[in-house]
């Protein structure tokens, strides 16, 4: 069987057991975004998937309904947009959770570049479009380094969206690029062990930020 053929087989037995864990989390998050602001429970983008093809990508909603909306796709500390339910979710990244869904049907891996926006995507230079070779994932390095703290970022850029689409942007491709150099089910594994950390800890928003400088060394302890 391929890396290829085994990574899917493992990104299909997870998502699908994990989905059946987080089902009695889902319907409570569902009921509290439901209570705290109108619009739907899910909120559904586009984004850019292997190959270049496009997507749904699923999350739970965490703005205000219709200000989900191009431009700017990235938010700051303190955006308004944001809900009370939607920064908790945030937070914990838990608004993530439902992406397993599209891991589920193929749109995305478990681990793999972060998915980006069409508008953003075409900013990639042919170099970096390396990224559309995979499929993108819910974690990986990128995530790792910038996830926790990109919203504090952002927010003291006089124009984060700007700044996203000039400078975080390409850096958060750079990192992902050197994860497709060498993929393997162990290191996928390795990663989601780390962002279990991440997201349960914080512990690794500290550790991974030198993966801003492409310090991180594949196959060895972070």
């Amino acid at each position: 069987m391929s890396s290829q053929a085994v990574k899917r087989a493992f990104d299909v037995v997870v998502s699908a057991l994990v989905l059946t864990l987080l089902a009695p989390l889902f319907l409570v998050v569902a009921i509290a975004i439901k209570l705290d602001s109108p619009g739907p429970v899910f909120f559904k983008q586009e984004r850019v998937g292997r190959g270049g093809g496009l997507f749904r990508m699923i999350k739970f909603r965490t703005m205000v309904a219709g200000r989900h909306r191009p431009g700017p796709n990235v938010s700051a500390h303190s955006d308004p947009r944001v809900t009370r339910v939607g920064a908790l979710l945030r937070r914990s990244f838990v608004d993530e959770a439902p992406q397993l869904i599209n891991v589920l049907k193929g749109d995305m891996s478990l681990v793999g570049p972060r998915p980006e926006t069409p508008e953003y995507a075409s900013l990639l230079s042919p170099a970096e479009r390396r990224i559309f070779s995979v499929r993108p994932g819910m974690a990986g390095p990128s995530t790792l380094a910038y996830s926790r703290d990109e919203p504090a970022i952002l927010a003291g850029q006089p124009d984060p969206d700007s700044y996203y689409r000039s400078h975080l942007l390409h850096e958060r491709v750079a990192v992902d690029l050197s994860y497709i150099e060498r993929p393997t089910l162990t290191e996928d594994i390795r990663i989601l062990w780390l962002t279990a950390l991440y997201v349960f800890t914080g512990l690794t928003g500290l550790d991974f930020k030198h993966l801003r400088q492409g310090e991180f060394r594949y196959g060895h302890d972070g």
